[in-house]
């Protein structure tokens, strides 16, 4: 836990969050990358012949979205405890809009409520253009009562 809190402290200074995403397997699997544009977060899923799922098209396997979906939404929440500590999900909805192609994806999350005990959160996935999304995903976390402020219980 402490290595957790001194990571996010150094990103949060650095503005650099890869060695927090580098931190979970799947997401080096996946080959997910975080970039910092400002105060927006902007995930990145890089095209890899690993993560296709139907050939002929190629598309990204709907799994793999799924997975960066739920990344991001893990990530961007931790961002933003009072206290970083990884919360876990309660449930996870997602709408496939379009098929991802064999190119790079990039997802952003809004966390639309925190509260004491469970957050909300948003996110939209996209290829060229934001306006243009593969996704959008819902997503509800339990936080992990350490990462609450004495405050906060």
């Amino acid at each position: 836990m402490q290595q957790l809190l001194e990571l996010v402290r150094q990103a949060q200074e650095s503005g650099d969050y890869q060695p927090l995403v580098d931190l979970i397997p799947y997401a080096r699997v996946l080959g997910v990358q975080c970039e910092c544009y400002g105060e927006e977060i902007i995930f990145r899923l890089p095209a890899n012949p690993g993560n296709i799922g139907n050939p002929t098209i190629p598309a990204i396997h709907g799994g793999v979205i799924a997975s960066f979906m739920e990344l991001t939404a893990l990530f961007q929440l931790t961002l933003q405890l009072p206290q970083p500590g990884l919360a876990k999900i309660i449930d996870f909805s997602l709408d496939y809009m379009r098929a991802g192609l064999d190119r790079d994806t990039f997802a952003i999350c809004d966390v639309s409520r925190q509260g004491r005990r469970v957050g909300n959160c948003s996110v939209l996935a996209w290829q060229e253009r934001k306006s243009k999304p593969i996704a959008q995903a819902r997503a509800h976390f339990l936080l992990d009562a350490g990462t609450l402020t004495p405050v906060d219980r």
